[in-house]
């Protein structure tokens, strides 16, 4: 039995690398602008054409290194609130976190083009951090009054439907010069990542999935009840904040970059624990890593592809792909 259950993490993990080699490889050649693997090579030691090399360099490889890493940040981000809130529906989008943080961006990004300021990364990503974590304490006190958890995720839907409205208004009102950047930015896309915006972001989120993994036996001690993890010396208010900080780090900086992005924290943590038969946050942490950007790199590229040259919102994308998942995990569950 545990020989058949290594081969199966083992076989999954090959699964989920070549896949990401395949999606990876794949976003690198698909585009407007067809680019030879030959060609490709020579770029990549310095020697190819300047505006095929600027495509590549400086246009697809940001876009699908970002992809990867907040594809993984958002799938990490939904198995953290699953695992504080002990239900699958639980995610950054459903809960209305994604949603505040879009808010507070939409309101930062106003208040700097208005007058004729660029926004900062670190500025973006603390005010989607705002956001969130205002989002998330109202989730948290509701929490405290409402015992079901349908009740919640409801609640969760409205805090985004009000967000949503609210930055409509804002865009509604804001200068026309600010709303195309707004409206681009607030629909979700991959598109016009930097190398500085990579570099910002693999930070933030590889220092949030470092203590994530720290966390480990503890999520997995919770994962198992309450009163057991708190006989095993689980500090449950220190750990519960830490979830909380650690699931909306990720997410905001998910939103700073690329806007909010809907079903990826909850359709793929239930995808990789029926892949891997597991919900092991030693086997779970990396996989939903993985499976994130994998998703993300698939979905990036229909919306870049499937009606080129206009692009689709990647969050119609991940709808289109993970509502069905969601939809059939609750037939599912409702079933058993």
């Amino acid at each position: 039995m545990e020989k058949t259950r290594t081969i199966r993490t083992w076989g999954s993990f090959l699964l989920l690398l070549l896949l990401l080699f395949v999606f990876l490889i794949w976003n690198v050649l698909a585009g407007s602008v067809k680019l030879p693997v030959s060609e490709i090579l020579e770029i990549l030691r310095g020697r190819g054409d300047g505006t095929q090399s600027r495509i590549l360099l400086q246009i697809r490889l940001p876009r699908l290194l970002s992809a990867l890493i907040l594809g993984g940040a958002l799938s990490v981000s939904g198995y953290l609130l699953q695992t504080f809130f002990h239900n699958p529906i639980a995610g950054p989008f459903v809960l209305g976190i994604s949603s505040g943080a879009k808010l507070c961006v939409s309101i930062v990004m106003i208040l700097l083009l208005s007058r004729g300021l660029v926004s900062s990364s670190a500025v973006l990503i603390a005010a989607a951090f705002v956001g969130a974590m205002g989002s998330m304490g109202f989730v948290l006190a509701v929490s405290q009054k409402v015992k079901r958890m349908s009740m919640l995720v409801i609640c969760g839907v409205m805090i985004g439907y009000i967000c949503t409205a609210a930055t409509d208004l804002l865009v509604t009102f804001a200068d026309d010069s600010n709303i195309v950047n707004l409206h681009n930015w607030s629909m979700g896309s991959f598109s016009g990542m930097s190398w500085e915006n990579v570099g910002t972001m693999a930070i933030v989120c590889g220092a949030a999935l470092v203590l994530v993994f720290f966390l480990s036996k503890p999520i997995r001690a919770y994962q198992l009840g309450e009163v057991y993890a708190q006989n095993l010396g689980v500090p449950l208010k220190a750990f519960r904040a830490a979830l909380i900080l650690l699931s909306s780090v990720l997410s905001a900086c998910v939103t700073a970059f690329a806007g909010p992005i809907s079903f990826v924290g909850i359709a793929v943590p239930h995808l990789m624990k029926t892949l891997f038969h597991s919900a092991e946050p030693l086997i779970m942490l990396p996989a939903c890593f993985l499976g994130g950007g994998v998703f993300c790199l698939f979905c990036d590229l229909i919306a870049r592809t499937a009606f080129a040259p206009t692009e689709v919102s990647i969050s119609s994308v991940t709808a289109i792909f993970g509502a069905p998942i969601v939809i059939y995990m609750m037939i599912h569950r409702k079933a058993a």
